[in-house]
């Protein structure tokens, strides 16, 4: 079961024990080489009101050529101008989602001892089930690919493991995601 709860009608919040330091997990979340091997790159301003690119390319999140499915082969290349809303590095980050159309995405980090990293990720102001649902089950299985790359290992393929993310955010999360 995925680590994942909805705290109102229009935010989810996850969890995240990660193998490495907060530093280390910062750069990962700020790096636009390191986010696109797990989430999306695009250059960064790393102060309130500054600029954030998410350029989404998932050819780099899975170790084996897999093609995108049918439903997501027109969302490859997008890029999504994005808005630093609040940062404290190294232990937060919040910014706009689609363009502020989304709400809000917050990194939280702090330390979970023995070099390890408590991740938690708040996404607030969703607008809809199907949003919820959707944002709900690419968060699990961008963490789940950061939480492998942090521990050295690979995805062999992104797509199947999506699938298997929105599966459990379903069930989790209710009949209505």
């Amino acid at each position: 079961m995925v680590a994942i709860q909805r705290l109102a009608a229009d935010t989810i919040r996850m969890e995240r024990t990660l193998e490495a330091p907060v530093e280390t997990v910062w750069r990962w979340l700020v790096e636009p080489d390191l986010r696109a091997q797990w989430f999306a790159g695009g250059a960064i301003e790393l102060h309130e009101g500054g600029a954030l690119t998410l350029e989404f390319d998932h050819d780099k999140l899975s170790a084996d050529d897999v093609p995108y499915p049918e439903e997501y082969g027109c969302k490859k290349g997008i890029k999504s101008p994005e808005r630093i809303v609040r940062i404290d590095p190294p232990h937060l980050l919040a910014f706009t989602f689609q363009e502020g159309k989304e709400g809000v995405a917050t990194f939280e980090l702090s330390d979970a001892g023995s070099g390890r990293t408590r991740l938690v990720l708040t996404h607030s102001g969703i607008t809809g089930p199907v949003p919820m649902a959707s944002f709900a089950g690419g968060w699990t299985s961008h963490l789940a690919v950061l939480q492998t790359r942090l521990a050295g290992g690979e995805v062999r393929d992104f797509w199947a493991l999506h699938a298997q993310c929105r599966e459990e955010v379903k069930e989790a999360l209710g009949a209505d995601a």
